[in-house]
């Protein structure tokens, strides 16, 4: 097919076990500063890029935003709710969107601050290909043929460690049965971002998946160069978004520098002391300022910025020591509690120095489950972490708008940490839902949450594989001199002022969860590798912490918390037990006060019984089994007689299940009739005595369970009485 007027661009990307990406640009969204769409099997991803030539006044960072949107139409499926169309990102877009995010953004020119924007679109899905893993790949494909500056290229993969192999951007099924999923951006010499999950594998499994994948995305970026070449974009704009005075950034560096080196020395721990001392240092220096002074405030407060952070940093190279006085491997003062709250199902509070979570365990029925409508999954899901992070954690006035993407993002970081601990589905009956308040905040409450959530589910009673812990690492570098500092537990000021925060959960066992992001490049596997065993010995130190408060599950549930027992039964009972138009599950209900809720699994109906108490459970449960249960010959009912003919009565033995109680089977005696024997309602043990192989009849006995009269004896014959 011609095109007359487009110059379409086609590139290939060929992965390890030899399947294909193709990118194509020159066809669709011709307007956008840079456009392109990446087409593995039959998912295809549409990523435009759009940066304003000129930065808004007064903005001295990147305002950047990425969205990623999966239309339903992909897939062939129309949106539910009311509207019945997209609406908001939901939380699994706004988390591929974060992926891409930070991937990019450390690569935009330090004094680059215009607009930009990046839309990665999916406009087909195949269900044996994962977007997610192709959304970075698209954005930076869409960047490579824009006139944007930019520090790449970048890219991203998954790669998965399975059946002992690494594989890199496996199908579902394959994810299925991998102890290590980690999505993984990097450039040509540096890794950017890793964020994944793992069934507690070691720090060298981990290692491994990450060189694995930068290799495969070095092959990525050999191409995305050659598409930059190919569409001439080798040459980006000019810009200039900053304004700068070189004499004034000298004068505060002067009279600045030494006192905020000096000051950062002193291992002031609380952070709003620390802050105000700080804030001091400049304050003095603007107040030697003349009054009339022409002075730039916004140019000082930036350039000031610049000289504390450089300060700190030196400080910490240069003493070993941090901002608050610990040592580079310290960990701050940690206090745990369980079932703080009288009322939750679980609870449990975590602090570490000036970090806080409040966190509660819900426990749910079936009918709590969450309703998942996407594009590329709908479902539902029974474990849900919600984590919320409130201005007074930090002393801030701020709105309470619902939660951000920062919210989204530390709470699925949690998630994935504490999921590889819980019970699978199919061994857990109850919906679990997990809440995190943060009630104060000075560095990784990510962490704190996935702490306190572990020690809130063992007091809940969810029998967890073992407690999970979490710790936040950071980096100090000097690429001059080649001094590095990693630090384990930072604070909120180190992972400001850091080159890396790099999160990692696990038990005592391994890792179940990991986030890394880098702002420095030439971090080596050999300092990564550190950072990991660092890392290591801070998560067993917390461990050790929270396992004086509560090391195991407990044994009992709350006694306010829902009981369940599930019943598997027959496919061909669950009409039984639902009954028509529901009538029976109704009726059961509304006897025992339990709530009953049949789903068909496979081959197999499941009965979920859920009651508050044990009294409610035993009855619903008791009614269920009488209900499924199949009568067998010889086993003796308490029956009740549900009609009476003139040839016996009808008895129920077992909820719907009547059999004839024939009137030579009531009593040894002959009786000859029903007149007066038995009433409607009258309870009477029976004992089943055949079942008629045509008709499936139930046929009952009563007298069996009677003793059998002694037959009278006549007397003997004489020979008067013969006469």
């Amino acid at each position: 097919m011609s095109y007359p007027g487009l110059n379409i661009i086609n590139k290939t990307i060929t992965l390890p076990d030899g399947r294909e990406i193709f990118i194509e640009t020159g066809k669709l969204a011709k307007q956008a500063d840079g456009s392109a769409v990446v087409r593995m099997g039959n998912t295809m991803l549409l990523a435009t890029v759009v940066s304003n030539k000129e930065a808004k006044d007064g903005v001295d960072f990147m305002p950047l935003s990425v969205d990623y949107q999966e239309k339903f139409a992909s897939a062939g499926r129309i949106p539910g709710g009311f509207l019945r169309r997209e609406g908001k990102l939901s939380d699994y877009e706004v988390l591929i969107s974060r992926l891409v995010d930070r991937a990019m953004r450390p690569l935009f020119p330090d004094d680059y601050h215009a607009d930009t924007q990046v839309n990665v679109i999916m406009i087909s899905f195949d269900p044996e290909v994962l977007p997610d893993a192709l959304a970075c790949l698209a954005a930076q494909a869409a960047m490579s043929v824009s006139d944007i500056p930019f520090n790449g290229p970048v890219s991203e993969v998954r790669v998965i460690f399975a059946n002992g192999q690494y594989l890199i951007n496996p199908t579902p099924k394959q994810i299925e049965s991998a102890d290590l999923e980690l999505i993984v951006a990097a450039t040509e010499d540096n890794i950017l971002m890793v964020e994944g999950e793992m069934n507690e594998v070691s720090e060298e499994t981990m290692i491994g998946a990450l060189k694995t994948a930068h290799e495969a995305i070095k092959a990525q970026l050999s191409v995305l160069k050659s598409l930059e070449q190919t569409a001439g974009k080798t040459q980006k704009r000019e810009y200039c978004h900053e304004k700068n005075d070189d004499s004034l950034r000298q004068r505060i560096y002067d009279a600045c520098y030494q006192k905020a080196y000096e000051f950062a020395g002193q291992g002031i721990a609380n952070k709003n002391v620390r802050s105000e001392g700080f804030k001091k240092i400049i304050k003095d220096f603007i107040e030697t300022l003349p009054e009339d002074h022409t002075e730039d405030m916004a140019l000082i407060g930036r350039y000031y910025h610049d000289i504390e952070k450089e300060a700190v940093r030196n400080q910490v190279l240069d003493s070993r020591k941090r901002l608050d006085g610990r040592g580079l491997e310290d960990i701050r003062p940690i206090w745990t509690e369980v079932n703080y709250l009288p009322s939750a199902h679980g609870s449990a509070i975590f602090t570490r120095g000036e970090t806080q979570s409040l966190t509660t365990v819900t426990l749910g029925t079936k009918l709590d489950e969450q309703l998942i409508d996407g594009a590329t999954f709908n479902g539902t899901n029974k474990f849900m972490l919600h984590y919320n992070f409130p201005g007074y954690s930090t002393g801030e006035v701020k709105p309470n708008r619902g939660p951000g993407r920062r919210e989204v993002g530390h709470g699925n970081l949690a998630l994935r940490a504490l999921k590889k601990v819980v019970p699978a589905d199919a061994e857990n009956p109850y919906t679990i839902r997990v809440v995190s308040d943060i009630l104060e905040s000075n560095g990784s409450s990510s962490m704190a949450t996935v702490c306190a959530g572990a020690l809130a589910l063992m007091d809940a009673g969810v029998p967890v594989k073992g407690p999970v812990s979490g710790i936040a690492m950071g980096l100090i570098s000097d690429a001059k001199t080649g001094r590095v500092a990693v630090l384990s537990d930072i604070l909120g000021d180190e992972d400001h002022l850091g080159d890396m925060d790099f999160k990692v959960t696990g038990t005592a066992n391994g890792i179940t969860a990991c986030q890394m992001d880098l702002k420095v490049e030439g971090l080596s596997y050999e300092l990564l590798t550190e950072a990991l065993l660092q890392a290591k010995r801070g998560r067993l130190h917390i461990l050790n912490e929270m396992n004086k408060t509560l090391s195991a599950p407990k044994t009992e549930l709350k006694p306010h918390a829902p009981r369940i027992v599930q019943i598997q039964i027959q496919k061909d009972q669950i009409g039984a037990v639902i009954g028509p138009g529901g009538k029976v599950v109704q009726e059961i209900q509304k006897v025992s006060g339990a709530t009953v809720v049949i789903e068909e699994k496979d081959n197999f109906g499941l009965v979920n019984v859920f009651a508050k108490d044990g009294m409610s459970l035993d009855k619903a449960v008791s009614m269920v089994k009488g209900i499924v249960a199949v009568p067998e010959v010889g086993e003796i009912y308490e029956g009740k007689v549900k009609s009476i003919t003139s040839f016996g009565a009808f008895v129920e033995i077992l909820p719907g299940k009547d059999g004839l109680l024939h009137i030579s089977e009531i009593k040894w005696e002959r009786l000859e009739s029903m007149e007066g024997v038995l009433e409607v309602g009258e309870e009477i043990k029976v004992k089943l005595i055949d079942v008629d192989k045509k008709t499936g009849k139930y046929k009952l006995s009563r007298k069996v369970l009677i003793p059998k009269p002694e037959k009278k004896e006549e007397p003997a014959k004489t020979e008067n009485n013969a006469n």
